[in-house]
């Protein structure tokens, strides 16, 4: 996640209910500092009720725009997957552009500007699947499972002060804004850049897929990488990077076809294959 901020992804936490994916999406935008809003999506939402509306004021015969709450640098949308498709639709442009139109009106989101969504597991009760076009707007997925014993019986002793945590902003937007600049100047050689498309358009011309991943998860992943580097102490990328930020960047972005389902084959054993196959660029300082 702290990736996903530096490197100016959107972050899709997914997970059945009751792993604390609203916890740690809230804790997360509590310490990032600047502007903070939460969307809980319901089937009755309306684009309006997130992008913002004109309202007429019968006193001066005027219309005055009210923002919506995705005029913020972090917006929390809690469960995604229960708005309806024509909602989901709404977080396209802002996603991807950093800027909403309303009524023929373009206006830009502050910035930074951060989206951390939740997702339920497809065929809950009251969910709309993403489309492929939604959810390629998030630079990043991470997949909350189920807690060993020993992790359960902690988070159940500890559960009165995750309760009641308030946590304090640790950074500001200007931090923030600092650090994707220097994110930028970390170098990554000609030959990790090929390593990462090579990796993208293995896993893309793989027989179990049906849709693989755009050009898009080749940037993300780019990118990632630089701000792991940068997290690390490093100025430079390395193939480890790669190899270790390629699940997040890559699962949700393949559609697996009927052969794959029949011969129960998953997007992870994919993913591992081709970093298993494609050829690590050797002799890096």
């Amino acid at each position: 996640m702290l990736v996903g901020l530096i490197s100016g992804g959107h972050i899709l936490l997914e997970g059945p209910p009751g792993l604390g994916k609203t916890t740690l999406a809230k804790t997360f935008a509590g310490i990032v500092g600047g502007s903070f809003n939460r969307i809980q999506m319901t089937p009755d939402l309306l684009p309006s009720d997130v992008l913002g509306v004109n309202v007429y004021n019968p006193f001066d015969y005027t219309w005055v725009l009210r923002r919506g709450p995705v005029f913020a640098n972090v917006v929390l949308i809690d469960e995604l997957n229960r708005a309806s498709p024509r909602v989901q639709s709404a977080f396209l442009q802002v996603m991807q552009e950093r800027m909403v139109t309303i009524e023929s009106e373009t206006l830009d989101v502050p910035s930074p500007f951060l989206v951390v969504a939740t997702q339920l597991p497809y065929g809950e009760l009251g969910t709309y699947p993403l489309t492929g076009v939604q959810i390629d707007r998030f630079a990043y997925r991470v997949s909350l499972n189920n807690p060993g014993l020993d992790d359960e019986v902690e988070i159940v002793a500890r559960v009165d002060s995750i309760d009641d945590s308030n946590p304090s902003p640790v950074t500001s937007s200007e931090d923030v804004l600092m650090l994707m600049e220097q994110v930028r100047k970390v170098h990554v050689e000609p030959v990790v850049l090929k390593y990462i498309v090579e990796l993208v358009h293995d896993i893309r011309g793989n027989r179990y897929i049906r849709m693989g991943p755009s050009p898009r998860a080749s940037i993300w992943l780019y990118k990632g990488c630089r701000a792991l580097a940068l997290m690390e102490g490093r100025n430079f990328v390395t193939p480890d990077d790669v190899k270790k930020l390629a699940p997040y960047v890559i699962s949700h972005r393949v559609e697996l076809n009927q052969m794959a389902r029949v011969e129960e084959v998953n997007i992870d054993s994919i993913i591992d294959e081709s970093l298993g196959r494609v050829a690590v660029p050797k002799g890096l300082d």
